[in-house]
């Protein structure tokens, strides 16, 4: 009787230790993800790996450019859904001037041969003077005047085009920019590019207004959509800044157990009564480091870019973050 119950005693110990190693195989990535996850300390929502794509292409078939503009859905870890790249008015809003569009076949060599009367005029104030901006966004932007949307970029990703649009409002008055720097791996921020499927883009936004306005360091920026981010651990908050200075930007094969970090957008953040102070300066960027020297949609109207004063600007991450508003009040 002993010899049959020290038998049963040992099978239950054997089942017991198989039970335990299976259970830990199972959990153990699941456990290296929250891990993962718990060493982030800042406010955003995180989400890993690709997203649903819900919408193919915001072009329509006639107006391919090289890259399809897909945009997706994906849910982060506290229970949020987040459109990627981003939210937008594509299909609703106007489309801004073509200064140049290789995609509607606006190829001017300069600005001689555009024509500045045929651009249309939003009307913000009846009283206001009429002013004149000159736009290159990499990739897509919607522009707000006193929070009133007047013009979207007609190319949402690749290839390069500028805008000219024009405006009559009084002065003071506030600029406001939703910028996105397009991607193909949807939730991923990042693109098949310089031999890798994976590669971080960059973005960059420059404009200049008939009035003298220029972007600068002296405009606000603020970030709302981070990717890819390889480790978590990499990210940091002082203030108001969502810092990724220490997180990787090399391309890989495969990033498709990446992590994106996103902030919800303030419903009023484009209107003049918005309180940015607390938001970051824009950081500046050399016309080196957009890379911008081969582009046309850039280098035929040069004067009214760098050329007039004007300098890139983005959030203090170029290369990481996707989703930017820029803002600047105009005295």
């Amino acid at each position: 009787m002993k010899d049959n119950i020290l038998v049963i005693l040992l099978m239950l110990a054997i089942v017991s230790c198989n039970e335990k190693k299976t259970k830990s195989s199972t959990d153990n990535p699941k456990t290296e993800i929250m891990d993962t996850q718990k060493s982030y300390k800042g406010t955003g929502s995180i989400t890993q790996g690709l997203a649903e794509t819900k919408i193919e292409s915001l072009l329509s078939s006639n107006q391919k450019g090289s890259r399809i503009a897909a945009v997706g859905e994906i849910k982060s870890t506290d229970g949020n859904i987040w459109t990627v790249p981003g939210i937008t008015n594509f299909n609703t809003a106007p489309k801004a001037f073509d200064l140049y569009n290789e995609n509607s076949s606006t190829t001017p060599s300069n600005l001689s041969e555009v024509d500045l009367d045929a651009v249309p005029v939003s009307e913000i104030d009846t009283d206001g003077e009429i002013i004149t901006g000159y736009i290159f966004a990499d990739n897509y932007f919607e522009l707000y005047i006193n929070g009133k949307l007047i013009a979207i970029d007609p190319v949402p990703f690749t290839r390069f085009n500028s805008n000219v649009v024009k405006f009559k409002v009084k002065t003071p008055y506030t600029i406001a920019l939703k910028l996105i720097d397009w991607e193909e791996n949807l939730g991923l921020g990042s693109e098949n590019n310089r031999g890798k499927n994976f590669h971080p883009g960059d973005g960059g936004f420059i404009a200049s207004f008939s009035d003298g306005t220029v972007t600068n360091n002296k405009w606000k920026a603020q970030t709302f959509y981070t990717a890819p981010i390889s480790d978590l651990s990499c990210l940091s908050e002082v203030g108001e800044k969502r810092l990724s200075a220490n997180c990787s930007t090399d391309g890989v094969d495969d990033g498709t157990n990446f992590y994106g970090v996103h902030w919800k957008i303030p419903e009023n953040s484009f209107k003049a009564d918005f309180d940015d102070s607390q938001w970051p300066n824009a950081t500046t960027y050399t016309e080196e480091v957009i890379g911008v020297k081969n582009k046309k949609a850039y280098m035929n109207f040069i004067e009214k870019f760098s050329g007039a004063g004007a300098e890139f600007i983005w959030s203090t991450n170029v290369v990481l973050d996707n989703e930017v508003i820029v803002r600047f009040k105009v005295e």
